[in-house]
């Protein structure tokens, strides 16, 4: 397994070793041990799947309060997404920035988002599925999001119109949003 920095402390891209011949291929997406070799101690409880029929299809930008903060490890399993997260660790020094990654059931990447991040991804393909595991239980009194398009954010999403949930089209900008990450005690 190879840990591929971002701009962000505890956030990687994951590269795992994939074994392919004439039938297919095969990979270990996780194993607890090798995670743990690595530093990557969270106990992963719960996987969630999703399928988004349309390109352009965005979600996010996610996250829970504390105490039920995710950390969560995110991979395309078919087609193709832009998965961007966002630092919203107060007192970080990367506290407002973002950084945006390619996912894709071809090149296999995950990125793992550590607690104190906001997620969020946008479709590049028809009939995007996406898996990711989780270290904390969905709160629904805890789900918080961030407007997609905060202009002071600025990402860089591959779309000008994207397919939004009621929910995702309500969120507020980061300055308004409610936030209990403190840069220390994530």
């Amino acid at each position: 397994m190879k840990l591929i920095e971002t701009k962000f402390k505890d956030a990687f891209l994951i590269e795992v070793p994939v074994h392919g011949d004439h039938r297919g291929f095969f990979m270990e997406s996780y194993n607890k041990n090798t995670f743990a070799e690595h530093g990557l101690n969270m106990e992963f409880i719960q996987d969630n799947h999703a399928l988004s029929q349309q390109v352009g299809t965005l979600r996010g930008l996610h996250y829970q309060l504390n105490p039920f903060a995710q950390t969560k490890l995110v991979r395309a399993t078919r087609g193709s997404i832009y998965d961007v997260i966002v630092d919203i660790r107060k007192g970080s020094p990367t506290y407002g920035q973002w950084q945006g990654f390619t996912l894709s059931a071809e090149n296999k990447l995950q990125l793992l988002v550590p607690r104190g991040f906001a997620h969020g991804y946008c479709t590049l393909e028809e009939n995007t599925e996406v898996q990711y595991k989780v270290d904390n239980w969905y709160a629904p009194e805890h789900d918080r999001g961030i407007a997609w398009n905060d202009p002071t954010l600025k990402i860089d999403w591959p779309i000008d119109h994207p397919i939004l949930s009621a929910k995702d089209q309500n969120h507020p900008t980061l300055e308004n949003a409610e936030n209990n990450f403190e840069w220390e005690n994530v």
